[in-house]
């Protein structure tokens, strides 16, 4: 898949899957070989062609030697699947995978610590809200390298 031919449809396809999962899934491999995956519900793509998550709880990410990553987003809408499969085709993708490398950790801007509080403003009246992203300033970059569809035959053969 092209990355900046469908640069939209991808940022599209990951604010979704946000909205019916409300995370993605982020895959690395330890520093003893072992494959390990964090949940993140704070993935941000921006608008050249990159991403970047707060980093907070993920520890495992943070001391791997390995920066390597594979990002998996699926939309868990039922609704989207029930009409998929009365079709037997998905009009949007049901998932992706971004194929990346994280980058240092920085100081978020303050346009992406808005951008966050905008994706939790639903929760931000709770107790889990401030305990859990309260306190998130710190952000990784991740080099995009490629993008991948998942494919379920027929049904995601014409995306």
């Amino acid at each position: 898949m092209k990355i900046k031919e469908h640069w939209k449809d991808i940022q599209e396809h990951f604010k979704t899957s946000f909205k019916s999962s409300l995370h993605v899934s982020i895959a690395s491999v330890n520093d003893q070989g072992n494959p390990s995956i964090t949940p993140i519900g704070t993935l941000f793509l921006n608008d050249n062609y990159g991403a970047y998550y707060f980093e907070k709880f993920t520890t495992s990410l943070q001391n791997n030697e390995n920066k390597k990553v594979c990002i998996l987003g699926i939309n868990s809408s039922k609704s989207f699947w029930i009409k998929s499969l009365l079709k037997v085709e998905f009009k949007k993708y049901p998932g992706l995978k971004i194929y990346g490398e994280l980058g240092e950790r920085r100081k978020a801007t303050d346009k992406e610590i808005q951008l966050l509080q905008k994706r939790l403003n639903k929760t931000k009246l709770t107790k889990g809200n401030k305990y859990l992203w309260g306190d998130m300033d710190t952000i990784r970059e991740i080099k995009i390298k490629s993008i991948e569809k998942i494919n379920i035959g027929k049904m995601t053969e014409k995306l």
